[in-house]
């Protein structure tokens, strides 16, 4: 009978590579964590620091650089780290030189809520805790104020981001018992009365037509309050 010695090779090389393969992965396993290396993505405003994120990755109360790779569970240190109100998101991963990296995305503060309690509302309109390291420069918010009810509060806050304008003048949203908004600008007295946020894009519009015009006529700092609740009327009250 004949050999044929080209699958014979063939076998032996398959063999070979399987061996590596399993004995290089069983050590990679054995090996500890070398070091951690926490990556902060989007702006550089930290909210929460690297030594909290740090802490985060403590597992039974050894550090993980302690810890063997193979009992590593890096769902429970995503869990962990996701658990915190000022991150939006993390992942955690291993490369093959033992570095522990942490990704992490911090929620965005877009307004400051400052009742009773003081805490910021993010850009999903969800709680965010105030920061010890960092204070962000957004709107307040103040009246009455539910943090299980943020609905409201977070339309107007998200229409103050986006809008320029808005943004550039608007220093404080009110919020009445009954759900109604009014707000501040910065370098005039006038309140604006928005009412509930339907139509809101009209009533937005309307109030920078009567800026325009008031400014230019001279008389923004002649009023107490503009009332926009009124559909397409403006309504003012003089001092």
């Amino acid at each position: 009978m004949r050999v044929n010695w080209n699958y014979i090779k063939i076998g032996l090389l398959l063999a070979l590579v399987v061996f590596l393969y399993a004995f290089s992965s069983t050590k990679n396993l054995k090996r500890t964590i070398a070091k951690t290396n926490i990556k902060f993505q989007g702006e550089n405003t930290l909210y929460v620091t690297h030594e909290t994120v740090s802490k985060l990755l403590i597992q039974n109360k050894q550090n993980v650089t302690s810890v063997r790779k193979e009992i590593l569970d890096l769902n429970e240190l995503e869990t962990a780290l996701n658990s915190n109100p000022m991150i939006k998101h993390a992942e955690v991963y291993v490369a093959v030189n033992g570095v522990l990296t942490a990704e992490i995305i911090q929620k965005k503060p877009i307004a400051r809520v400052s009742t009773n309690a003081s805490y910021y509302i993010d850009d999903e309109g969800l709680y965010m805790p105030l920061s010890s390291n960092y204070t962000a420069r957004v709107p307040l918010i103040t009246g009455t104020v539910l943090k299980n009810d943020l609905k409201q509060v977070f339309i107007m806050a998200k229409k103050v981001q986006e809008d320029e304008f808005l943004k550039k003048h608007v220093v404080e949203i009110y919020q009445t018992k009954n759900k109604e908004i009014s707000l501040k600008l910065r370098k005039y007295s006038f309140n604006v009365l928005l009412g509930n946020t339907k139509e809101l894009e009209k009533k937005i519009n309307n109030l920078k037509a009567f800026y325009q015009k008031a400014l230019k006529d001279k008389t923004l700092n002649s009023y107490s309050n503009v009332n926009l609740r009124f559909g397409n009327q403006v309504v003012c009250t003089k001092k």
